[in-house]
């Protein structure tokens, strides 16, 4: 899950390379929302073995109201850190 800055705008995405996809989100490589939104920090992530698994969690976490996604984040990264360089 991206954020534009902390409780601002959230996207979220699934990606077989995390590393190189938040790259590509934060130097504006990728046209549409998170460009024009500026939505580059890594506040949140899950790690799945299988892409099915990936994608049938993504399409619930985009189902959450916002409440519930502040939660989660907030739960795991109160301080709403970018976790892009912990991963590199």
């Amino acid at each position: 899950m991206l954020a534009s800055k902390r409780k601002g705008t959230l996207y979220i995405g699934v990606t077989s390379d995390l590393i190189k996809r938040v790259w590509q989100h934060k130097h504006n490589e990728v046209e549409g929302f998170t460009k024009k939104y500026q939505v580059h920090d890594l506040v949140w992530y899950e790690l799945h073995q299988e892409m099915d698994s990936a994608i049938t969690r993504e399409n619930q976490l985009k189902k959450w109201n916002r409440d519930w996604k502040i939660e989660l984040i907030e739960e795991h990264n109160s301080a709403w850190t970018d976790l892009y360089p912990s991963i590199c």
